[in-house]
């Protein structure tokens, strides 16, 4: 039977390098650094934007401001759903950057995304340029592919059992940050 390996995941050796003078394996793969910079990147930008809204950090318009926000828009109490907003974002980018709890940092964003294109951008179209759905729909396939090919080995899931990714992992992620917005959406 012949497998197929993930181009996106490193090959792990199924042991040790031998001492016969070979060279042990490397700490990480390029794969693995490519994960890292994504999820520092991305993760650290989410978590900006989430402190944003929480605490008016780097030009932010803060929690009273994000909640008369959410108001407008019709999600009411607002400070609850701009704690709930901004602290996925927070959070989930937090989770994201480190590489700990990817699947519910994946699903935290990709909740708030789905309740963004829901209440906010849907009825504008695609491009954000016309205010529509492509910012949100980025953010939300980005985070669902870190949690399908996991945080790579320079993470803090590394050695936990979904460290690695997978179906079960992006499944999770979609499902419980569909059921969240699911729910922010009907109250």
């Amino acid at each position: 039977m012949m497998t197929r390996r993930n181009p996106f995941r490193p090959a792990r050796p199924a042991e040790p390098a031998a001492r016969d003078g070979t060279a042990p394996p490397p700490l990480a793969s390029a794969g693995d650094c490519g994960l890292l910079l994504l999820r520092l990147t991305f993760g650290l930008l989410m978590a900006g934007h989430g402190a944003q809204k929480l605490f008016g950090l780097f030009g932010g318009r803060g929690l009273t401001a994000t909640a008369k926000g959410f108001e407008a828009i019709g999600f009411h109490p607002g400070t609850l759903f701009a704690v709930l907003g901004g602290g996925s974002e927070f959070l989930g980018g937090l989770g994201l950057a480190l590489g700990l709890c990817t699947p519910l940092a994946a699903a935290a964003l990709i909740g708030v995304m789905i309740n963004a294109m829901a209440a906010v951008t849907g009825a504008h179209g695609l491009w954000e340029a016309e205010g529509g759905v492509e910012y949100s729909v980025c953010i939300a396939v980005v985070a669902l592919a870190v949690a399908a090919l996991g945080p790579g080995r320079l993470a803090v899931d590394r050695f936990l059992p979904w460290g690695r990714g997978g179906w079960a992992e992006a499944a999770f992620a979609l499902g419980l940050g569909g059921i969240a917005a699911a729910v922010t959406l009907s109250l």
